[in-house]
């Protein structure tokens, strides 16, 4: 990802270069912290122009406030929603040795939104971090749940780095083939989907994961723009593409979630009804208060997920004011509130192990 930051993309429709002119212009670019360990995955031709903007070098009040907005939308997704869903799958996924169809629902689908609050968190708070240096940070989630297929999710989902995978590795293994073909080019995303899950990781559930997801976008590519052709099949109503998509998301992420194998099949024989319906662990290990926090906490995940904009759509219509700034400072409070009240322990991100 480094030299992906600093050199040009292979890419024929990439922008011209634009060259670190001296020690100073490199470290700056390297060490300017709000992505640096979890993304956005940015490139410096999209970085350095903003350093050299000389309007970039006054305080500007407006992105100060929106820095802190989008900065506080993203502590909010992290520490009340992520943290807190983490506990059923955690539960699920470590604590358990069986599980029922219920509970192995309630795991997949916890880790799955707890996924998608924590980075998509992450990144909002370093999109408000380098707002209040005047840095516009590329968006990265653009409500991947809402996709009605597994093309269109990667086109919502960690939206940086699928512009890696396609301008490193897609184009880079696509070019290795002299008669370039539509079923070359489907070979090519189905590697460098390979190669992408192995960044994760030196694990085989990576690896896995990975190539869930490479068949996934081969065989949607197969399905929209060769079997519907020859066919002449109308496409699936947006309802069934977007059940088939999540439900695909849901179940390739407990292999990006489990330990081992045995882990990620724990659960899947749990969902598909092979282990009863006896709740063994959820129904004893919570007390009261916290099934109703948690439960709170799910029901308030998925309304923000499926029936709200996104924080980079919130942001775009965000026009600072004083009532707004005591809203947001507010918010900042009250999770601090929250955070000395019941948080023990510490929680990283997620994708601070990648």
């Amino acid at each position: 990802m480094d030299s992906y930051a600093q050199i040009d993309s292979p890419n024929a429709g990439a922008k011209p270069s634009t060259k670190l002119s001296n020690f100073l212009d490199y470290a700056l670019f390297v060490t300017f912290f709000p992505q640096l360990i979890a993304g956005p995955i940015v490139h410096h031709k999209e970085m350095m122009p903003q350093f050299a903007k000389d309007s970039n070098k006054r305080i500007s009040l407006d992105n100060i406030a929106s820095g802190v907005f989008i900065f506080s939308i993203g502590l909010f997704k992290k520490v009340v929603i992520a943290d807190s869903l983490a506990k059923i799958a955690t539960m699920g996924f470590d604590t358990s040795k069986v599980l029922s169809a219920l509970e192995g629902w309630m795991t997949s689908l916890a880790y799955t939104f707890q996924l998608y609050f924590d980075f998509s968190g992450y990144t909002d708070m370093a999109i408000g971090a380098a707002l209040l240096f005047n840095i516009h940070l590329p968006q990265n989630f653009n409500s991947p749940f809402k996709a009605s297929s597994i093309a269109e999710f990667w086109q919502r989902w960690h939206i940086t780095l699928s512009r890696f995978i396609f301008d490193y590795l897609y184009v880079s293994i696509a070019r290795i083939f002299s008669n370039p073909t539509f079923h070359t080019s489907m070979l090519a995303i189905f590697i460098a989907f390979l190669i992408a899950g192995l960044w994760h990781g030196a694990s085989w559930l990576f690896v896995f994961f990975g190539l869930l997801h490479g068949l996934g976008v081969v065989i949607n590519h197969y399905w929209s723009k060769k079997i519907r052709k020859k066919y002449k099949l109308k496409p699936l109503p947006v309802w069934l593409g977007w059940f088939i998509t999540f439900n695909y998301v849901n179940i390739a992420n407990i292999f990006f979630r489990a330990k081992d194998f045995v882990d990620a099949l724990k659960v899947l024989k749990a969902m598909f009804l092979m282990s009863g319906f006896k709740n063994y662990l959820f129904s004893t290990a919570l007390d009261h208060t916290s099934k109703l926090f948690i439960g709170t906490t799910a029901i308030l995940a998925l309304g923000i997920t499926f029936g709200f904009k996104n924080s980079c759509q919130v942001l775009e219509n965000f026009k600072p004011s004083w009532p707004q700034l005591g809203w947001i400072y507010a918010t900042i409070f009250c999770i601090e509130l929250y955070i000395f009240g019941y948080v023990n322990r510490v929680s990283e991100f997620i994708y601070f192990n990648f």
